[in-house]
C-alpha cells in the first residue's frame, strides 16, 4: 500500500481497507521515506523511493501487487517501469497532467523554506484543490511531513506518456463518483495511456471511496474473481 501525499502512519485520510483486504491478502502498509518512523536523506530521488519499496517488496517474499493512493500511484508505475517483481497495480486517482511545472516545486520549497511545515501543507493542499473545510480540519500531526511535500512535486513532475506506456502489467484504475471534475479526467487520461488498462468508477466522495466498497473491487481484480 503506497500513501498519497501527505499521508504516513500518524495521519492517514486517504487509507486503504487493510483489515478488509487481510482477510484475502499479506497487506503491508509503510511509512514512505521522510515520513513518521521512516529516516530520509540529505537529496531526495526518485530512485531512492523506488529503492525503498524494492526492499519492501524484497521483504515481502519477493514479488507483490501494489495499490498506490493519489500521488502514491507515481511511484507504483515508476516501481514496474524500473522492474521490480510487481504482477498486477491499483491506482486510485493517480495526479496526471503530462505539463510538468517546476514553477510549483520551485513554490512549494520557498513556502517551506519561508514559512515552515503547516503553512507548505495549506499551500500545496489548497493549490491541488482539497476543499477548504478539509484543509481547515487538518491536525497537527499533517503538518509534521510538510517537507515531504516537495518529494511529491518531484514525482509529479515525472508524469509522461513514456513513463505510462513503460508500465507493461495489468493496471486497474479507479475513481469515484464524487470526484468529478479534474480527478476524473486524470483517472481517464491515466487508463489511455497505460497499455494494459481498466478503469472503474466506484461510488464515494471526494477523493475517496468507503472500505467497504473499495476492498471488494480490488479483491476481484487482483485475484481475477467475479464481484
Amino acid at each position: 500500500m503506497i500513501d498519497a501525499a501527505g499521508n504516513f502512519s500518524g495521519f492517514r485520510p486517504l487509507s486503504a481497507p487493510v483489515g478488509l483486504l487481510s482477510e484475502h491478502f499479506s497487506v503491508y502498509v509503510y511509512d514512505r521515506r521522510g515520513r513518521g518512523a521512516s529516516g530520509d536523506a540529505p537529496a531526495y530521488t526518485v530512485e531512492k523511493e523506488v529503492g525503498d519499496l524494492a526492499a519492501l517488496v524484497d521483504a515481502a517474499g519477493g514479488s507483490a501487487y501494489l495499490y498506490g493512493m493519489s500521488s502514491g500511484c507515481l511511484l507504483a508505475m515508476h516501481a514496474v517501469a524500473a522492474g521490480l517483481p510487481v504482477p498486477k497495480i491499483a491506482l486510485f486517482e493517480p495526479p496526471l497532467s503530462f505539463d510538468p511545472d517546476p514553477a510549483f516545486t520551485a513554490a512549494v520549497r520557498d513556502v517551506l523554506t519561508s514559512q515552515g511545515r503547516r503553512a507548505t501543507v495549506e499551500f500545496f493542499n489548497r493549490a491541488i484543490g482539497v476543499p477548504d473545510e478539509l484543509i481547515a480540519g487538518l491536525p497537527p500531526e499533517a503538518w509534521s511531513v510538510g517537507h515531504t511535500l516537495v518529494y511529491d512535486c518531484l514525482l509529479l513532475e515525472t508524469a509522461s506518456p513514456e513513463l505510462l506506456g513503460a508500465v507493461d502489467v495489468p493496471v486497474l484504475v479507479i475513481d469515484s463518483t464524487g470526484s468529478a471534475g479534474p480527478l476524473a479526467d486524470m483517472a481517464a487520461l491515466a487508463a489511455a495511456h497505460l497499455p494494459r488498462a481498466t478503469r472503474r468508477t466506484l461510488p464515494g466522495e471526494w477523493h475517496g471511496v468507503a472500505g467497504e466498497v473499495l476492498a471488494p473491487a480490488l479483491r476481484a481484480y487482483l485475484l481475477g474473481d467475479p464481484d
